[in-house]
Formats: structure tokens, sequence, C-alpha cells
């Protein structure tokens, strides 16, 4: 007697979380992901179906293989992953789980997936991201990317975050996780910073100029010698 797993007909396709590095294609027109674990070494679009990473010609995902896209119901449960030290760079995706797939106590492996929200950590330094840049590896054929601030690009082959999303395509939306909130200290590129960070760099500055303010006030009352006027 063949055991068969019990079928599922949701009305919307379910959500799962997992996370990922984001990938930049070498000539820069395309937008991507790879996996931390197993498939890894094959980069993803925004939309795609998965194929067995073996080689096998059955298709994804097999009750008798562990091939196929991979996720975990819980948001927490994968941002748990991001703690490590070789996952710090990689980015939370919320992602839509379509066609064929096997549901798990934590989570599930399907077919096929759509990226729908990828949420990017501080840069090293501890700023909110402003862009993607360079990681210092890679696939062949594309550049692995990590998120950065404006102030530490240094020329680094580098996309903002609303550039990586229309790269994407898909409907994909990059948004900045959390971080510190700090003003520039040199120029930028124009397209490394949206409109959140711009606003935040503006509202920093405008604190700054009202402090300059009050202490050229406060020196004004008490003359240029810094002591109090006489009649």
């Amino acid at each position: 007697m063949r055991l068969r797993l019990p079928e599922e007909r949701p009305t919307e396709p379910p959500t799962g979380y997992k996370i990922a590095h984001p990938m930049l294609s070498q000539d820069g027109t395309r937008a991507g992901f790879t996996g931390v674990s197993l498939g890894g070494a094959l980069p993803y679009g925004v939309l795609a179906d998965a194929s067995c990473v073996y080689g096998l010609r059955h298709r994804a995902p097999s009750r008798r293989c562990d091939c196929g896209f991979h996720c975990v119901h819980d948001r927490t449960v994968a941002e748990a992953l991001l703690c490590t030290a070789e996952h710090r760079a990689a980015a939370l995706l919320e992602v839509t789980v379509l066609g064929r797939y096997i549901r798990f106590e934590r989570g599930f492996r399907y077919a096929r997936q759509r990226v729908r929200t990828a949420t990017v950590g501080p840069c090293v330094c501890g700023t909110v991201a402003a862009a993607l840049a360079d990681a210092g590896w890679g696939r062949p054929g594309w550049r692995a990317l990590a998120p950065s601030c404006a102030g530490c690009l240094r020329g680094r082959t580098s996309v903002s975050l609303a550039g990586f999303a229309r790269l994407g395509a898909q409907g994909l939306r990059v948004v900045a996780g959390k971080g510190a909130s700090v003003a520039l200290t040199g120029p930028g590129p124009a397209d490394g910073l949206g409109v959140p960070e711009l606003a935040a760099e503006a509202a920093l500055l405008q604190a700054r100029l009202d402090w300059f303010q009050a202490q050229l006030a406060r020196l004004g009352e008490h003359g240029p010698g810094g002591g109090g006027r006489q009649g």
C-alpha cells in the first residue's frame, strides 16, 4: 500500500521567509539572490523555478530528494539565522510559495517562488544601508552584494536599494532594516540614497543647523569678546 501525503488547495499562495545574499549580474543589468545552504551556487531571480541541484531529472520538489526552494513559516526564525557571522550580510526575504510544495513542521519545500520583499541589514559601520555594494565574492557571472551606507561605498560597484528593486522587477520591494542615522561626511553618488534616507539626513542636518544658530545667538548676546555688553 502506497501512502500519499494529504493534499492542500489554499485559496491564496502561502507566504514564507528565508535569507539569501543579494546578487548583481556582471553586466549590471540583472538582480537576483543566492541561498546560504543547499543550492547556494545557483543564483535565482525574483520569480524563479526550482530544479534539482543534484542534476537529477525529476521535478522539484521530490519526496525522495531534498531539492527545491526552502523557506520557514515564521519570520523570527529566519531573522535568527542572520545572527551567525557568515550570514550577517544576507537579506531577509518574504516570499510567495508557488506551484507544488511539501509542508513541514517549520516551513515549505516547493517548486516556484516570487520574492516580494527583501529587507537588508545595516552597513558594517552600523549606519542604515543606502545601497548594496560589492561584497568581495560572488559566483560565475554574478557579484555578491552587501549593505552599505553612502560613506562606506569607496568606489565599489554598487546599486541603490531602489535600483536593485528595479533590476529585479516583478514588483520586488527592497527596504533598509534598523541601524544608526548619521550625517554624511562627504558627497555620495546621487542614486545611493532613497527618499527615506535623504529625509533622515535632512532632518539631522536641520537639527545641527538649529544648534549652530542657537550657539551663534548666545555668542551674539555676549558680544565678540565673549563678555557682556557695557554701556
